[in-house]
């Protein structure tokens, strides 16, 4: 038994086929996209328009100090040097007072700073690398305890009226260890384990200790009576670094 289905008449429209129709149509041209400019001409990067962009990036060349590629700001900045910290005059004036053993001029080392010592100690080490020795963390590590345990001696002896802080205190160390720097330079043409090398470590320590002492003692002024310990530490100190040039 077959069942009957209502199908609706299908109504083209006048002309024939549909799809001829459709292509026989005329399209409407559509504007292309414009994008919004930016209501505020101070952001330069979020307008489109080119003129806002240039007005814009001249007034911040003018703000900020003229033109791009200008060097009126590179002749108010600093030396790197100063920047840094690192004044060659001034390390000058504390080498040349190191290497007077007789009178030696404290006023230099009022103004403590860790340029010239640092500068001694690469110079140590390069020369015990020469002799075959690496010794670059042994040296610095030598001079950070010696460092402190002058620093200690020093404020006990002093009391109440001493003032040396450990910045300062390493600034002296470091400087005073040039001779001993100097030892070790000339060491490299002697022959090892000789009397003479023992007789110039001998007098270097002194010339060490003898400058360290004298200015400690200046910085402190009722630290007179003191002095023989104070120098005793210091030939301890300066010992051991010989004895490093030494053996």
């Amino acid at each position: 038994m077959t069942k009957e289905f209502a199908v609706p008449p299908v109504v083209f429209p006048s002309g024939g086929n549909p799809s001829v129709v459709n292509i026989h149509k005329r399209r409407v041209p559509t504007a292309p996209f414009q994008p919004t400019r930016a209501t505020n001409p101070s952001i330069p990067f979020m307008s489109f328009d080119i003129g806002s962009v240039t007005t814009a990036s001249t007034s911040s060349s003018t703000l900020y100090g003229g033109p791009i590629g200008s060097n009126t700001s590179f002749e108010a900045e600093e030396p790197l040097l100063d920047e840094l910290g690192i004044q060659p005059d001034q390390i000058r004036k504390k080498t040349l007072s190191i290497l007077n053993p007789v009178r030696v001029n404290a006023h230099p080392h009022t103004d403590s700073d860790l340029s010239g010592p640092v500068l001694y100690y690469v110079a140590f080490s390069l020369f015990q690398l020469l002799a075959g020795k690496i010794q670059f963390g042994v040296i610095l590590g030598w001079i950070v305890i010696c460092s402190m345990f002058l620093y200690v001696v020093f404020n006990m002896l002093a009391g109440r009226t001493g003032n040396l802080d450990l910045h300062r205190c390493a600034s002296i160390v470091g400087y005073c260890i040039l001779p001993v720097t100097v030892f070790s330079a000339v060491s490299l043409c002697l022959p090892a384990g000789g009397v003479v090398s023992f007789v110039m470590a001998g007098l270097f320590v002194l010339w060490s200790a003898r400058v360290c002492t004298s200015l400690l003692v200046q910085s402190c002024p009722d630290c007179d009576e003191h002095g023989g310990l104070i120098a005793y530490a210091c030939f301890l100190i300066y010992t051991l670094f010989a004895m490093l040039v030494v053996f």
